[in-house]
């Protein structure tokens, strides 16, 4: 259990038999009656976004998120298979489960999968990854970093838009978290 006035963004919870992450929260003391606590959560299975208040001190079950770094191994037909860094065990995981990440997933990537009992919530991948351009339009000299840009299809399958000037075969540091190029490896 735990108390609303303890609530900080990150903190996750349980209510109405799902995961809520706390996105935002807010003291409230009014001048007359007994403070509160308003929040904004987020659904962790289907990010949901709902406003809710408690009352000050009121208590929740606070979920209890497994979170474990594996290894993706293998793609198999539909299915993402991952082995566990510490058992060694395997898993498998869709993409539907795995979520907008998959177009980043590489083989050998380490990933961190946070589980709600045997409920796959997400799969964190890094913050950075560096990936082969596969497809892009050629550089053509002059093109400099602030002349524009142009969309470029990584081995992954991912599409993002690179400067004019990253050409077919180069690797590139990518922000997972925004989709964005970073620079060069």
């Amino acid at each position: 259990m735990i108390s609303s006035n303890d609530f900080r963004p990150g903190v996750t919870i349980e209510l109405d038999g799902s995961v809520w992450r706390v996105v935002e929260f807010l003291h409230v003391k009014p001048g007359k009656g007994s403070a509160f606590v308003r929040t904004k959560l987020k659904n962790a299975q289907n990010g949901n976004v709902v406003e809710r208040t408690f009352r000050a001190g009121e208590t929740v079950p606070q979920a209890t998120l497994d979170k474990r770094a594996m290894e993706h191994t293998y793609k198999e037909a539909d299915q993402f298979v991952f082995m566990d860094m510490e058992t060694y065990e395997e898993a498998r995981l869709s993409s539907k489960e795995i979520g907008d990440g998959v177009k980043y997933l590489n083989v050998g990537m380490e990933v961190n999968v946070i589980k709600w009992g045997e409920q796959v919530i997400e799969v964190e991948l890094p913050k950075l990854v560096v990936l082969k351009v596969t497809e892009t339009d050629p550089g053509i000299k002059g093109d400099t970093a602030t002349g524009g840009s142009k969309p470029a299809i990584l081995e992954t399958g991912a599409q993002i838009m690179v400067p004019l000037f990253i050409s077919k075969g180069e690797r590139i540091k990518i922000d997972t978290r925004n989709n964005s190029y970073l620079g060069r490896e």
